[in-house]
């Protein structure tokens, strides 16, 4: 681990240059090209800051519409693995017509839509 600046203090730094200094000088497409790297350098932060606690969270609903029981991976990669694994297990059940009616269809429209307010949250900012 480093000390200060840490790899959030240097993204906010250059997401800074981009926006004061390079945006405001730049013309055409490289000033939109700049506008697009700070957006970029912008949810790469917010991830960053957030991606962890995510992971976890999906991982729990869906662990609670698999009814599956334990603890969720420890690492980052496996917990990001674990996740796409049991969503598309849903994916499957879905297309199975499980979700159809009932009040599992109910806790899957949750799931769904807390993920996507997540997502949105971490592309927009």
């Amino acid at each position: 681990m480093n000390d200060r600046p840490d790899a959030q203090e240097l993204l906010e730094a250059v997401k800074r240059f981009l926006e004061d200094d390079v945006m405001p000088a730049a013309r055409g497409p490289q000033k939109y090209q700049a506008r697009v790297a700070a957006h970029v350098l912008g949810i790469v932060q917010r991830e960053w800051e957030s991606g962890d606690r995510d992971l976890r969270e999906e991982w729990q609903r869906l662990a609670g519409l698999h009814a599956l029981v334990g603890e969720p991976p420890a690492t980052r990669e496996a917990l990001a693995a674990s996740v796409r694994e049991q969503t598309q297990r849903l994916v499957l059940r879905i297309r199975a017509g499980e979700a159809d009616t009932g009040p599992f269809r109910a806790e899957v429209l949750a799931h769904l839509r807390r993920t996507c307010e997540v997502k949105l949250r971490v592309a927009r900012g």
